[in-house]
């Protein structure tokens, strides 16, 4: 044990845990845990250029396999460049140790150079925060840390001064076997029984699923065709519900389409599958029951007339039984029939004139996208106009991947996503949809997507513009400020980094383009100069936010989606019974 330090005794471990890499900037105070990961076979030291994307890299990581995933920083700034993506993870619930590296333990407390207080920058961020102080304690509470992180879906934090590190390790390093497959919460027999009760009273049932639906995909159809009830979904949940759904009546929220909000609004009961969903003023603030894993999620959002605890899955498979069928499917016809037609009304929007329309529809160059990326891409997508793209223009089907900042809600997020997305599977396609604002601002991550020549295809929507945060003041009647800026052509910086990329202004190269950056053997970036005036109003804003933006606005307003969801609205028309 002698020659063993703490350090090594870490990387030791984390192996055990079947860690293969830690994302992270190396530095002084981290030396002997980058030295350990070098002397140990089956884990690479990922070098970023910014602690933050190591954090963001991680987290999709642990969102793709389930298994925990590592990102590391150095003492003061190296770590606390870590929060923006650790607040992310930890509110994914991607399963993230974090390695943040303090100054030598007797300048603690003493001002020193670089000094912070770790164990208490993290807390908020973390499921689990603590510092090891001596050589004795690392084993443990590492094992502790790592467990928190699995057994939770969370964040742990693991801070470690450089001298303890790199101290010799005073207690065998052992085996413990960690808990990675998360048990089934079941329901309590008096919650089913009354679920079922709510839902054969009720006339008009409304379901609306979340992530939390992501294993129930069966069940949930199998509830929605038994209660005659209009499906919708959050943005989380799109990507594990609307494939192969009859019953789909769109998204609700800021970034919504379809029927979805006016079906909730006039059924009798509304049942939340799985989801969080954070914006109260789309609920319907009345007849609702929730599902969730999580009692402590239970009504946060609206109020409940019941609750129940369980998994979405576990929960539907108990109560179908004593569900009755209703022969009355008049309200899902006719909301089925409203979704379709709410798309129809927005066709022209992205395909009048789109092969002569100068700058490039953004919402054209989505859905050729969607069209040619593969049936198991994963898709990382900036926060902002990014995210509307993503949520109304890429088709799901239960293979495909759809990761974001979706309740964070950081820029920048889409690079550094794809870098962990790519590591974590360097044979399936890895699509960034970046916005020119996020990309902007951790730009320096294509030198690591090119140091580590990982095949991340980077597809710039330019616009010069924070879009989102335009279309924000526009709706609050404030005219645009300090939203645009000067044109960039990011296909000569990428280029300029050695990453093989073109640069798209003309409608009529996007196929050709997007189909020469999907075929390339290597890292590919595609700058698409798109137009900064093409927003998207959310389905329903109140009479003085819509005054509001008439007032301010004199744009190109493009509002609904389309793409293949008109294809699956207009393919559910025909299950409707003819009479």
């Amino acid at each position: 044990m002698r020659h063993v330090t703490v350090a090594q005794q870490l990387v030791d471990i984390l192996r055990q845990a079947g860690v293969e890499r830690i994302y992270g900037v190396v530095g002084d105070s981290l030396n002997s845990v980058v030295d350990a990961v070098r002397r140990t076979d089956g884990i690479e030291w990922v070098h970023v250029h910014n602690e933050e994307a190591a954090a963001f890299a991680a987290a999709a990581e642990a969102q793709l396999t389930g298994r925990l995933a590592v990102c590391a920083g150095s003492c003061g700034p190296g770590n606390t460049h870590l929060i923006q993506g650790l607040y992310d993870a930890h509110r994914s619930g991607a399963p993230v140790l974090a390695l943040a590296s303090h100054i030598p333990t007797h300048q603690i407390g003493t001002g020193f150079f670089q000094e912070t207080h770790p164990e208490r920058l993290f807390t908020e961020c973390s499921d689990y925060c603590e510092m090891i102080g001596t050589p004795e304690q690392m084993p443990r509470v590492l094992r502790i840390a790592l467990q928190r992180a699995l057994g939770n879906s969370a964040v742990s934090v693991l801070v470690i001064p450089g001298d303890v590190a790199h101290a010799p390790a005073t207690h065998p390093t052992g085996t413990t076997d960690l808990v990675t497959e998360r048990g089934r919460v079941v329901p309590p027999d008096t919650q089913v029984r009354a679920l079922a009760e709510k839902l054969n009273a009720a006339r008009k049932v409304m379901l609306f699923a979340g992530a939390g639906v992501r294993d129930a995909h069966a069940e949930v159809m199998a509830l929605a065709e038994k209660t005659a009830a209009p499906l919708g979904h959050s943005l989380r949940g799109k990507e594990w519900i609307q494939f192969d759904n009859p019953y789909d009546v769109g998204m609700s929220g800021l970034l919504g389409y379809g029927a979805c909000f006016d079906a909730m609004h006039e059924a009798d009961l509304v049942v939340l599958l799985g989801t969080d969903f954070p914006y109260n003023d789309f609920l319907p603030q009345a007849r609702t029951v929730q599902i969730d894993h999580d009692a402590g999620r239970l009504g946060r959002r609206t109020v409940l007339e019941l609750g129940v605890h369980g998994d979405v899955r576990e929960t539907l498979r108990a109560v179908l039984p004593l569900v009755e069928a209703k022969p009355d499917r008049s309200y899902l016809d006719r909301m089925l029939r409203k979704h379709a037609k709410s798309l129809e009304t927005v066709v022209g929007a992205y395909t009048r004139n789109v092969e002569r329309h100068l700058p490039i529809h953004p919402e054209y160059a989505a859905a050729v996208l969607d069209e040619l990326a593969a049936d198991d891409t994963v898709f990382t997508v900036d926060t902002g106009m990014s995210n509307v793209w993503a949520a109304r223009y890429l088709t799901p089907n239960g293979r495909r991947r759809v990761i974001g900042s979706f309740l964070h809600g950081t820029m920048a997020n889409a690079l550094p996503h794809a870098i962990g997305a790519q590591f974590a599977d360097r044979g399936r396609q890895v699509i960034s949809m970046s916005g020119d604002g996020g990309l902007g601002m951790l730009m320096g991550e294509l030198l690591t997507v090119k140091l580590h020549e990982l095949p991340v295809k980077t597809i710039v929507f330019n616009n010069s513009s924070l879009g989102m945060v335009k279309l924000e003041m526009l709706v609050e009647g404030l005219p645009e400020h300090e939203t645009d800026h000067g044109p960039v052509d990011y296909a000569a910086i990428a280029r300029g980094a050695g990453i093989e990329a073109i640069r798209i202004e003309r409608p009529e190269d996007v196929v050709g383009g997007l189909k020469r950056a999907l075929a390339h053997d290597g890292p590919f970036l595609v700058d698409l100069v798109t137009d900064p005036n093409a927003l998207s109003v959310p389905p329903h804003i109140s009479a003085g936010q819509v005054k509001g933006f008439a007032f301010a606005a004199g744009r190109t307003v493009l509002d609904g989606g389309v793409g293949r969801m008109l294809d699956l609205a207009r393919a559910n028309l025909r299950n409707i019974p003819r009479p």
